[in-house]
């Protein structure tokens, strides 16, 4: 069964960019949530535990239709967020020289240009969601958004490697409805270590 799992900081050690409160509820809260929805929908078909979740959100097609659409939103909930808890970091902000930092600049110019236009895609994003840089077969670059709880991977072959969680109970306690100054805030506790494994990965 998944598990909720461990932050590699304490809840306090984004502050200010990211409030104690806002991460305690957003991982006890909203993340146990999903955790224990899509172990509720796995456990009544137990032919897909031995089934990797990332499988599942590959091809939903293959979940059976009653629980479909809970592991969609749970299982994507669960695999977004595992994500996002290591792409933040209290030593992040920082992305050195090197080639995932050649790579921005490749696609998108310099990486000032990345930054705005990733920051302008979160800021524009209507309603709930998530914004990501993934990398694409060919491994190039590309900066696309998410409804909801969704994965690139759930509709391409685009594997994320950063990600910015656009849903409310992210920023609300600390920015309310300045959205703009809670994407602003996030550069500072990106851990570009974590997005370069990630990226050498691939």
């Amino acid at each position: 069964m998944y598990e909720l799992p461990r932050l590699p900081y304490g809840y306090d050690a984004l502050e200010p960019y990211i409030d104690a409160r806002t991460m305690e509820i957003h991982h006890t809260k909203h993340h146990a949530g999903y955790v224990a929805k899509l172990n509720d929908a796995i456990s009544k078909h137990q032919e897909l535990k031995s089934v990797e979740l990332s499988v599942l959100l590959k091809d939903l097609t293959r979940v059976p239709e009653d629980i479909r659409n809970t592991i969609r939103n749970n299982g994507g909930g669960h695999m977004n967020h595992s994500l996002f808890w290591n792409i933040l970091s209290p030593q992040g902000g920082n992305l050195e020289e090197g080639e995932l930092r050649r790579a921005i600049e490749r696609s998108f110019h310099d990486f000032e240009s990345f930054k705005k236009a990733f920051s302008d895609t979160a800021l524009s994003l209507f309603g709930s969601g998530w914004v990501w840089l993934v990398i694409t077969q060919e491994k190039k670059l590309e900066i696309v958004s998410t409804p909801n709880q969704d994965n690139p991977i759930m509709t391409t072959n685009h594997n994320p490697i950063l990600g910015l969680d656009i849903w409310e109970h992210a920023y609300y306690l600390k920015y309310q409805n300045k959205r703009s100054d809670y994407i602003a805030a996030w550069w500072n506790v990106v851990n570009w270590k974590h997005v370069l494994e990630l990226y050498n990965q691939l």
